[in-house]
């Protein structure tokens, strides 16, 4: 039996939210990012900022260079990630059937709902726009992949300055002739190199792969060449993921200005670590393997790693590992760009109290009462002493 999946993505998310706050941003050139005197890029950018050719990723600097008269307001992540909230909870309204994929995307399986899937869809961008504020644009199919697509084409359809609201629809049996005029970097697994490859063949549209013996593409481009063959073709099986199992915590930082000064790196070290511990904590999880990133103002990026003898949620051993990876690779004095604290290797907690740990406990219950009081008063009312 055919599936229905609905794909829902946010129109230009950060902006439209900046909107709803300050309407005067209405109709104007604005972006949504870091300021271009501290390397900041853009993050969201309104349609009007894009008929001068600004872009998400792009430095702030450049977008004020393509568009002098832009308004660059500052990101509100924990705004954004309230707002994104309120969303997926219309959305988990209508079906349990749903996948968050980003702060702004989402896939909903509606094949068991009765209201036709069309009706259903104008209905749901009413909704959000009228009790939100927000413009959405939404592609209905019979799997993830073509759904997806059909968002962009819509997305890609629509002119002028204002948000889009695209709605395309396509019928079960039409995927491959949906997609087979289309740009070959349009398909899921088609990167910049795969597409130069692809173009060095002749390949220039999802239906010049499609042609192509599914044997041909894997010895091209091994097991994604088994993966591009079905795509091309509109097939995919993979169903929808209500959860997803977190791998990984990480906090990272990129300085207005190259730091120097070792101290404050190791500061920073000891901040990013703490927040890490402390969504650990609340993810009643711990980790092995403690991760820094590293970027000097050349770009070059390093990444070092070690795991610990048993697993941990407390910051002073996340921190005191990560400032020895550090001190590893990095001479005293020497400028950074970014730096980062990472954990992987994650499970539960494991609580042994025995002899040979009851400091460590202390410890942790210590960390646990200041973050009580941080939270209810503030990250700066209680902090650790030197």
């Amino acid at each position: 039996m055919a599936r229905t999946i609905l794909h829902l993505d946010l129109d230009a998310f950060f902006c439209a939210v900046e909107e709803t706050r300050n309407p005067e941003l209405r109709g104007r050139a604005f972006a949504v990012g870091g300021r271009p005197d501290e390397r900041g890029v853009v993050a969201s950018c309104s349609y009007a900022a894009r008929q001068f050719g600004v872009r998400s990723a792009m430095p702030m600097a450049r977008a004020l260079h393509l568009c002098p008269g832009l308004i660059v307001v500052s990101s509100r992540h924990k705004l954004y990630s309230e707002i994104s909230e309120q969303v997926m909870a219309k959305l988990r309204g209508l079906t349990p059937l749903v996948e968050q994929i980003s702060i702004d995307e989402a896939f909903l399986d509606i094949s068991d709902l009765d209201e036709a899937p069309e009706r259903l869809a104008r209905r749901l961008q009413a909704g959000i726009r009228d009790e939100l504020h927000l413009p959405c644009s939404i592609g209905i199919a019979s799997n993830k992949l073509v759904a997806k697509i059909a968002t962009e084409v819509g997305k890609k359809a629509a002119k002028g300055d204002a948000p889009p609201f695209g709605l395309t629809i396509i019928p079960a049996g039409e995927e491959a002739a949906f997609l087979a005029p289309l740009p070959a970097d349009m398909l899921w697994g088609v990167g910049p190199k795969t597409s130069r490859r692809l173009a060095e063949l002749g390949i220039h549209t999802i239906g010049d792969i499609a042609k192509w013996p599914e044997n041909e593409l894997v010895r091209l481009f091994g097991e994604n060449g088994r993966d591009l063959a079905r795509h091309s073709k509109g097939q995919d099986e993979r169903s929808i993921v209500t959860e997803r199992e977190t791998k990984s915590i990480s906090q990272e930082e990129t300085f207005a200005r190259d730091i120097r000064d070792d101290k404050s790196l190791e500061k920073t070290l000891k901040e990013q670590s703490a927040e890490v511990s402390r969504q650990l904590r609340k993810n009643n999880l711990a980790g092995t393997t403690i991760k820094l990133k590293i970027r000097w103002p050349d770009f070059t990026t390093l990444t070092r790693q070690t795991t610990l003898p048993a697993p941990t949620d407390r910051e002073d051993e996340i921190g005191k590992a990560a400032i020895h990876l550090m001190r590893a690779v990095r001479k005293s004095g020497q400028a950074v760009r970014l730096i980062g604290v990472g954990i992987s290797g994650l499970g539960p907690p494991i609580r042994q109290l025995g002899l040979w740990n009851v400091e460590s406990e202390k410890s942790r219950k210590l960390q646990e009462a200041v973050e009580e009081l941080q939270e209810k008063y503030g990250r700066n009312i209680i902090n650790r002493g030197r």
